[in-house]
């Protein structure tokens, strides 16, 4: 295991989660023993005041579009929103339905850790959290923004702690 220069990590903290107070308060946790350190620090620096989500928002294309650039955080996008229903254009035109109504209802961007899921199970919750107040769905967006920073993570970090947290 190596350790990581300042600039290593605060860029993969970055591509994970951009924002900077959450990226400082992890990153004064270093030098890290592990994944699990890492992980556990980005977990204490969360959750995410509503400017804080609205700057993380920012960096995720809505589901159903593709990133624009070529940074890593674009090719994480790229890579979580791949599934084997990606193509259908029956669900992708009700996403971009559901995604223009949410956009509507809650003046953001819709955001899923979409990793891991159809674009079937994305729509099934884009649906669901449609009918939700404000105020739980605040906070069902800045854990999604977390988990998706911890998968980031691991990816990014994974190979350098010798692999997966135990």
């Amino acid at each position: 295991m190596r350790e990581l220069n300042d600039a290593e990590l605060r860029d993969g903290l970055t591509a994970a989660l951009a924002v900077r107070r959450w990226v400082d308060e992890v990153a004064s946790h270093a030098p890290f023993a592990n994944l699990d350190a890492l992980f556990d620090a980005a977990r204490v620096a969360a959750p995410l005041r509503r400017s804080e989500i609205d700057e993380a928002l920012g960096h995720h294309p809505r589901i159903g579009e593709k990133p624009v650039g070529e940074g890593a955080a674009q090719q994480f996008s790229r890579a979580e929103q791949a599934s084997a229903d990606a193509g259908d254009s029956a669900l992708a035109a009700a996403v971009a339905d559901g995604n223009r109504r949410y956009e509507q209802r809650f003046d953001r961007v819709f955001l899923i850790r979409a990793a891991g899921r159809s674009r079937a199970e994305i729509l099934a919750e884009l649906e669901r959290r449609l009918l939700l107040d404000d105020r739980t769905e605040l906070a069902i967006v800045s854990a999604q923004l977390i988990e998706i920073a911890l998968l980031r993570l691991e990816k990014t970090f994974g190979p350098t702690f010798g692999g997966e947290p135990s």
